[in-house]
Protein backbone atom coordinates (compact mmCIF):
# COMPACT_ATOMS: atom_id res chain seq x y z
CA UNK A 1 0.00 0.00 0.00
CA UNK A 2 1.16 3.99 -1.09
CA UNK A 3 2.06 5.95 1.92
CA UNK A 4 2.93 9.65 1.96
CA UNK A 5 4.04 10.52 5.40
CA UNK A 6 5.06 13.70 6.68
CA UNK A 7 7.70 13.95 9.61
CA UNK A 8 9.91 15.93 11.22
CA UNK A 9 12.88 15.01 13.33
CA UNK A 10 15.95 16.64 15.39
CA UNK A 11 17.62 16.47 18.65
CA UNK A 12 16.33 18.04 21.75
CA UNK A 13 19.46 18.61 23.58
CA UNK A 14 21.53 21.17 21.50
CA UNK A 15 21.05 24.16 23.02
CA UNK A 16 19.92 27.28 21.19
CA UNK A 17 22.20 26.23 18.45
CA UNK A 18 20.89 25.84 15.18
CA UNK A 19 19.19 22.30 14.58
CA UNK A 20 19.78 22.47 10.30
CA UNK A 21 22.78 21.05 10.25
CA UNK A 22 20.79 17.62 11.74
CA UNK A 23 17.98 18.21 9.18
CA UNK A 24 20.77 18.15 7.05
CA UNK A 25 21.89 15.21 8.43
CA UNK A 26 18.40 13.52 8.00
CA UNK A 27 17.57 14.58 4.53
CA UNK A 28 20.74 13.26 3.26
CA UNK A 29 19.59 10.13 4.78
CA UNK A 30 15.83 10.36 2.99
CA UNK A 31 18.06 11.60 -0.22
CA UNK A 32 20.04 8.13 -0.49
CA UNK A 33 16.71 6.35 -0.57
CA UNK A 34 15.68 7.26 -3.96
CA UNK A 35 12.15 7.64 -2.94
CA UNK A 36 10.28 10.65 -3.92
CA UNK A 37 10.28 13.28 -0.96
CA UNK A 38 9.66 17.29 -0.57
CA UNK A 39 11.55 19.13 1.83
CA UNK A 40 9.26 22.02 3.49
CA UNK A 41 9.58 24.57 6.31
CA UNK A 42 8.27 22.70 9.16
CA UNK A 43 8.93 18.73 8.01
CA UNK A 44 9.37 16.44 5.28
CA UNK A 45 6.87 14.16 2.86
CA UNK A 46 8.15 10.90 1.47
CA UNK A 47 6.09 8.66 -0.48
CA UNK A 48 6.32 4.83 -1.28
CA UNK A 49 5.62 1.87 0.52
CA UNK A 50 4.57 1.53 4.10
CA UNK A 51 7.73 -0.47 4.80
CA UNK A 52 10.38 1.37 2.86
CA UNK A 53 9.20 4.84 4.24
CA UNK A 54 9.27 3.59 8.10
CA UNK A 55 13.34 2.17 7.20
CA UNK A 56 14.05 6.06 6.23
CA UNK A 57 12.03 6.94 9.28
CA UNK A 58 14.64 4.44 11.06
CA UNK A 59 17.73 5.61 9.08
CA UNK A 60 17.19 9.49 9.98
CA UNK A 61 16.56 7.86 13.92
CA UNK A 62 19.70 6.46 13.44
CA UNK A 63 21.65 8.80 11.81
CA UNK A 64 20.94 11.44 14.74
CA UNK A 65 20.63 9.22 18.01
CA UNK A 66 24.37 8.17 18.52
CA UNK A 67 25.03 12.22 18.78
CA UNK A 68 22.00 13.05 21.14
CA UNK A 69 20.58 12.52 24.05
CA UNK A 70 17.03 13.23 23.15
CA UNK A 71 14.93 13.13 19.73
CA UNK A 72 11.85 14.59 18.65
CA UNK A 73 10.37 13.07 15.86
CA UNK A 74 6.80 13.78 14.66
CA UNK A 75 4.80 12.11 11.79
CA UNK A 76 1.29 11.44 9.90
CA UNK A 77 0.71 9.41 7.32
CA UNK A 78 -1.78 8.94 4.27
CA UNK A 79 -2.32 5.01 3.12
CA UNK A 80 -3.68 4.66 0.28
CA UNK A 81 -3.99 1.52 -1.90
CA UNK A 82 -2.68 2.07 -5.82
CA UNK A 83 -1.78 5.39 -5.79
CA UNK A 84 1.44 7.02 -7.65
CA UNK A 85 2.73 9.84 -7.53
CA UNK A 86 0.80 11.26 -4.82
CA UNK A 87 3.27 14.01 -3.98
CA UNK A 88 2.59 15.99 -6.81
CA UNK A 89 -1.04 14.73 -7.72
CA UNK A 90 -2.54 15.63 -4.02
CA UNK A 91 -1.25 19.19 -4.04
CA UNK A 92 -2.15 19.67 -7.81
CA UNK A 93 -6.03 18.32 -7.16
CA UNK A 94 -5.90 21.19 -4.37
CA UNK A 95 -4.40 23.95 -7.00
CA UNK A 96 -6.80 22.95 -9.40
CA UNK A 97 -10.19 23.63 -7.46
CA UNK A 98 -8.58 27.62 -5.99
CA UNK A 99 -10.74 30.09 -7.15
Amino acid sequence: MSVIIDFSIFPMDKGDQSLSPYVARALDVIKQSGLPYELGPMGTSIEGEWEEVMQIVDACYQELRDDSDRIFLNFKADCKRGRTNGLASKVQSVREKQR
